[in-house]
């Protein structure tokens, strides 16, 4: 991979051209997406938007918006212009085809999780294991010193287009890989110590940077922890919360059931009772039925009840000899006068108690039956 410095300002792109940019597309929660863009170009100004085609793993392809420039590593104050033939180092974060592997991006989280973050955790990875090394020759690398004036900045980009898979969050969907570059700024701190001459870096310069890069993975390391120890904290909550639910609709059931239990037992023993009483009866009647009279039998519980029953009683008799004297008309038994003298006789009858009945009912408060 040839690399080499470059100049120029790669930023300056607007709030409007970057919604231009996501509207064009179609991009889906377009709102957030220019909210972290706009955040970490005004914190990298050698960041771009773009939008190009991106090939995932299974060959499909899809136009997404990447991030395209150079985010700073480790610091150098060598005011050099140097051409130099760099390759791919790869490693536990880096595969051979510059694809970039990080907990940070397996473990994303909206909203806690934003390209920022992701910029600045990279800054720190790469600055503790560079993702690419120069690639080695037989002839030294030429480094020119500038006379006088001062020390242009320029910029030695390493292009790692680490198109990484997206990883899913607990909200369902994944973000989508991006193309990613890094460089080495090239800044002057006030306190920092030049090289010597012969090309060495300075002890004081050495150990400021390690410090600055222990410091900032450390922080980093700690608010992994803090992160998921609070995350194990929240959902042990849940899961105490669901225990403490579940245990109270249990106690509940327990009472209802111990409840239906006692009433259960309550209708068992009435059951029993009236299963006793009810085979006493049997019992009675079985041994008193040879000897029982029918009118003892059904006893009316009042006098308007027991003159009900006697008329319906006649009036049914009424009906049955009115039905047997027409027997006996059809087989010659009696002649048609002697048929039509008691018939007339007994309708009139039959007439008289249906109409006290009727009465004597509307007074027991009963429907009527005819």
């Amino acid at each position: 991979m040839q690399c080499g410095l470059s100049k120029g300002n790669l930023s300056g792109y607007s709030d409007n051209t970057v919604i231009a940019l996501l509207k064009m597309r179609q991009i889906m929660n377009t709102e957030m997406t220019v909210r972290e863009i706009t955040n970490v170009i005004s914190q990298y100004k050698d960041l771009k938007p773009v939008m190009d085609s991106y090939v995932f793993n299974d060959g499909s392809t899809r136009e997404l918006m990447s991030l395209t420039g150079t985010v700073p590593e480790n610091v150098y104050n060598i005011p050099v212009c140097l051409w130099l033939a760099m390759m791919i180092k790869t490693g536990k974060h880096i595969d051979a085809n510059g694809k970039i592997y990080l907990p940070y991006l397996h473990e994303w989280k909206h909203p806690q999780s934003d390209l920022y973050g992701l910029i600045q955790v990279m800054i720190v990875v790469f600055g503790d294991e560079p993702p690419v090394f120069s690639r080695p020759t037989t002839q030294a690398p030429h480094q020119a010193f500038q006379a006088a004036g001062p020390p242009n900045r320029e910029y030695l980009p390493v292009v790692l287009c680490s198109g990484y898979p997206g990883y899913p969050y607990p909200g369902g969907s994944a973000y989508p890989a991006a193309a990613v570059q890094g460089h080495y700024p090239s800044q002057t701190p006030g306190s920092a110590v030049g090289p010597s001459r012969d090309g060495t870096i300075g002890e004081d310069t050495i150990r400021a940077s390690l410090i600055s890069a222990v410091s900032d993975k450390l922080r980093w390391r700690m608010k992994e922890e803090m992160d998921r120890a609070q995350a194990e904290l929240d959902a042990l909550k849940r899961t105490e919360e669901d225990l403490k639910k579940g245990h109270q609709k249990l106690e509940e059931m327990v009472t209802r059931l111990d409840q239906e239990v006692s009433e259960v037992d309550r209708n068992m023993e009435l059951l029993k009772k009236k299963d006793e009483e009810l085979s006493e009866a049997l019992e009675k009647m079985e041994n008193q039925s040879e000897n029982n009279d029918i009118d003892d039998v059904i006893v009316p519980t009042a006098p308007l009840y027991k003159q009900i029953l006697n008329l319906y009683a006649e009036e049914n008799a009424i009906e049955d000899t009115i039905f047997y004297l027409g027997e006996a008309l059809r087989r010659g038994t009696i002649d048609l006068e002697v048929f039509l003298k008691h018939v007339r006789l007994l309708s009139r009858k039959q007439f008289q108690l249906r109409a006290l009945m009727q009465k004597a009912r509307k007074t027991a408060g009963l429907s009527e039956l005819y």
